[in-house]
C-alpha cells in the first residue's frame, strides 16, 4: 500500500456526519495532517484511541505523536513508516435533531374521563464533549472508509428518549392530575425536565445534550369528538343552570323513550327518566305540568320515588320494586312547595334541600336554618 503524505477530511456539504474513518492505514513522520475547525482527528492503535489533534496543521513527528511512537517503538529521524487508523471527529452542535413517539401513549384524561391516544412530538441538540469516550464506544461499529451520521447514533438513543418522555408525559397526567388539554402551558417545565432525565443516558456515551424540547403534545382528532360532547354539555349546564339542565336532560330521555315504539312500557320511560334527570329522583310536580298523560296517565296514579313505576292511589308498596311508595312530604324553604323528604333539590325552584350540620354541636337542621335550634350557633350558607 502506498505510504501517505497528506491526511484531509473536508466534510461533507451538509454537516449531517459524526465521525468519518480516513481510507489508509500506512503512514510516514513527516507526513502532513490538516483538521478543520470543528473536527478533532484521532489516532487508533489496536482498537486503543492514543493521539489526539485539533484545527490546524500538523506535521507528524515522534514529538506531537509520542503515545503511538511508543507502543510501536520505531527508530528516531527520517520518514519511518508506521500503520494506525485516523479518526476524524464532527465536534460542532446539531440542534435540529427531531423526534417523536412512534406510538401515542393510552392515558385517562384525568378532567374528562376519557381515554386518550396521546402522542408527543419534540427536537433536541447534541455534540460531542468527550471524543475519548465516543470514539471508544463506537470504533467497534466503525468499518473501512465509512461515515456514522447523526441518524446512525440517534436510532441507539431513540428507545431511551421515548420510554422516558412517555414516563413524564404519564406522570403529569395520571399523579399531577393535568388534563391533556390544559398541559400547553407546563411544555417548557416538562421540557426541562425531560432534559435532566434524557441527558444522563447520553453523558454516558461521551455526548452532550445542548437542548431539549417538547414542542407539542397532542392527539387524534377522533379521540376529540368524545371531549367535544362532554364540552357540548358543560356549556349548556353552565348557561342554564342545574335545575334547567336536569328539567331538559329529562325531556330528551322521555323524547327518546316514546320514539322506541317496540317499548311501550311507560314505567320503563319513567326509569329512564329517573337516570336522566341527574339531580331529580323522583319525577316530581314540574314534569307533571308539562309531560301531562305521557307521565300521569292517570290522576289517581303515582311514581314511585326508587325506580319511577306508576303505581294506583292507595298502593303502599311499589309493584315494580317493592319500594315503600308512603312519602312524607316536606315544603321547601326556599318557595314553600311541598317536595319527598328525600329530594336532594327543589322540583319547583332548585333549591338545595340538603340537611345542615351545626359547626358547634354537630346537630342535623333542616334546610334553610339559619340559627341551630339546638345550641344557637349560626349556619354557614
Amino acid at each position: 500500500m502506498a505510504l501517505i503524505d497528506i491526511i484531509k477530511f473536508n466534510g461533507l456539504a451538509n454537516r449531517d456526519w459524526l465521525v468519518y474513518r480516513y481510507p489508509g492505514e500506512s503512514f510516514v513522520f513527516g507526513t502532513q495532517l490538516i483538521v478543520a475547525e470543528g473536527q478533532i482527528a484521532v489516532f487508533v492503535k489496536g482498537g486503543k484511541a492514543v493521539d489526539y489533534f485539533s484545527a490546524g496543521t500538523h506535521t507528524l513527528s515522534t514529538h506531537n505523536i509520542p503515545i503511538l511512537q511508543a507502543l510501536i517503538n520505531m527508530p528516531f529521524g527520517g520518514k519511518t513508516p508506521f500503520t494506525a487508523e485516523v479518526f476524524f471527529i464532527n465536534r460542532t452542535a446539531k440542534l435540529d435533531i427531531l423526534w417523536g413517539t412512534s406510538d401515542p401513549i393510552s392515558l385517562i384524561d384525568p378532567k374528562y374521563a376519557v381515554r386518550l391516544r396521546v402522542r408527543a412530538f419534540g427536537q433536541l441538540g447534541i455534540r460531542i464533549s468527550d471524543y475519548r469516550v465516543f470514539l471508544t464506544e463506537l470504533i467497534g461499529a466503525v468499518g473501512d472508509g465509512e461515515v456514522v451520521k447523526y441518524a446512525t447514533v440517534m436510532n441507539y438513543f431513540k428507545g431511551v428518549i421515548i420510554t422516558k418522555m412517555k414516563t413524564l408525559i404519564a406522570d403529569t397526567v395520571i399523579n399531577q392530575k393535568i388534563s391533556v388539554l390544559e398541559i400547553a402551558p407546563r411544555l417548557e417545565e416538562i421540557s426541562t425536565l425531560s432534559k435532566l432525565h434524557v441527558a444522563s443516558e447520553f453523558d454516558r456515551f461521551g455526548i452532550e445534550v445542548v437542548n431539549f424540547y417538547l414542542s407539542s403534545i397532542n392527539f387524534p382528532d377522533e379521540d376529540f369528538e368524545a371531549i367535544n360532547k362532554i364540552l357540548g354539555e358543560k356549556a349548556a349546564f353552565d348557561i342554564i343552570g342545574d335545575h334547567r339542565y336536569s328539567v331538559k336532560r329529562s325531556f330528551d330521555v322521555m323524547e327518546t323513550a316514546a320514539g322506541n315504539e317496540s317499548d311501550g312500557n311507560i314505567a320503563a320511560a319513567g326509569i329512564g327518566l329517573g337516570l336522566g334527570a341527574g339531580a331529580g329522583l323522583a319525577v316530581g310536580n314540574t314534569f307533571a305540568k308539562g309531560v301531562g298523560d305521557v307521565m300521569q296517565p292517570s290522576s289517581k296514579a303515582s311514581p314511585c320515588s326508587k325506580c319511577g313505576a306508576l303505581n294506583a292511589e292507595g298502593t303502599k308498596f311499589c309493584s315494580n320494586c317493592g319500594d315503600k311508595l308512603e312519602i312524607v312530604k316536606i315544603a321547601c324553604h326556599s318557595c314553600g312547595v311541598l317536595v319527598n323528604e328525600h329530594m336532594k333539590f327543589c322540583s319547583d325552584c332548585g333549591c338545595s334541600l340538603a340537611k345542615k350540620v351545626c359547626s358547634g354541636c354537630n346537630k342535623e337542621n333542616p334546610s334553610g336554618t339559619k340559627f341551630c335550634s339546638d345550641c344557637g350557633t349560626k349556619m354557614e350558607g
